[in-house]
């Protein structure tokens, strides 16, 4: 069974197709927020930190780290204020965290101070950067996230974006990366523009599973990109993605209709043992009249709870995929 282990100092965590759905969590991230990149260069942590405590005890599993403040000389800007975030982010919560960037000395900066055993986020299969990525992820022992993307740009034929996977799988084992750290997003794309954005995924997602055999992500909110009430689609989307293979999803833990997903379809799809997580969660749970929440159920992570093993971005992405 493909299982690829992430950790912070003191807490590891399983991703797998037979554990609860990895929920990453991708507040802290500074593209498109504006006040948020502004209050990262003046040096002002504030919502850097409210965002990673309100994640954790909203029930993330894992907290992304962006510092891509500005496109311009990013290359200067990027490494030190990583390094920064990182290290506010890993003195605040005990979850393993992943490394969100695009520029190759960003990374590189940030592993050399990550506690644990973080994820890269991420490697294309362009080759330059499969070059420039890969050593990183062999010399330090980290899981990193394939995007199936290559020079060609993002390819709307699924076949192809498969293909680009499995080349960047065959490219890992090349470094001596085997594929139970490689973690595949597929590529998610906007349903409101592809109509059929959900099925492609959902064959794409089998596929990985059945014979790469490897885990996988995705940016969630991408599928509701363009239309009204994103977070009603995501919430659909959730179990749908679950239930084809997905075992992990860049999203954000603070909406509770989509962690609601996240934990029914960990209930149904049996890595949610005995039902513990749910009846935890939603024990107080009592809607009002009309429908209205009046006790809407907040998580702080247990220990051990949502890894299995008992007890132990949209940044770059997004910028990849504006290339794309």
């Amino acid at each position: 069974m493909t299982r690829t282990i992430v950790a912070s100092a003191t807490r590891e965590i399983i991703i797998g197709f037979d554990q609860p759905f990895c929920v990453i969590g991708e507040r802290i991230n500074p593209t498109g927020r504006k006040k948020l990149a502004a209050e990262m260069i003046a040096g002002n942590f504030d919502t850097v930190i409210r965002d990673a405590l309100e994640q954790a005890a909203c029930g993330a599993t894992m907290l992304d780290v962006n510092a891509g403040v500005t496109s311009v000389n990013p290359n200067e800007t990027e490494p030190g204020l990583l390094v920064q975030t990182l290290e506010i982010v890993q003195g605040l919560v005990d979850l393993p965290l992943s490394i969100d960037s695009s520029v190759t000395a960003a990374i590189e900066a940030a592993l050399k101070v990550a506690k644990g055993r973080p994820l890269v986020n991420s490697v294309t299969g362009e080759e330059e950067k499969l070059e420039a990525i890969l050593p990183l992820v062999k010399k330090y022992n980290v899981p990193v996230v394939a995007i199936s993307n290559d020079e060609t740009g993002i390819s709307m034929d699924p076949d192809v974006r498969f293909a680009v996977a499995k080349k960047i799988v065959e490219r890992c084992a090349d470094f001596g990366i085997p594929a139970h750290d490689v973690v595949v997003d597929p590529l998610v794309m906007p349903i409101g523009a592809l109509g059929d954005a959900g099925r492609q995924v959902f064959a794409l997602l089998r596929r990985l599973r059945e014979e790469l055999k490897v885990n996988t992500t995705c940016g969630l909110s991408n599928i509701s990109f363009g239309l009204p009430h994103r977070h009603g689609i995501n919430a659909a989307f959730i179990p749908m993605v679950i239930g084809a293979g997905m075992t992990s999803a860049i999203m954000n833990p603070v909406r509770p209709q989509e962690m609601e997903a996240v934990r029914g379809a960990n209930v149904l799809n049996g890595t949610d043992e005995n039902c513990t997580n749910w009846i935890r969660t939603y024990k107080d749970y009592k809607p009002a009249e009309g429908g209205q929440v009046i006790a809407a159920p907040t998580q702080v992570n247990a220990p051990g709870e949502g890894n299995g093993n008992g007890g132990r971005r949209r940044g770059g992405r997004e910028a990849r995929m504006a290339r794309g």
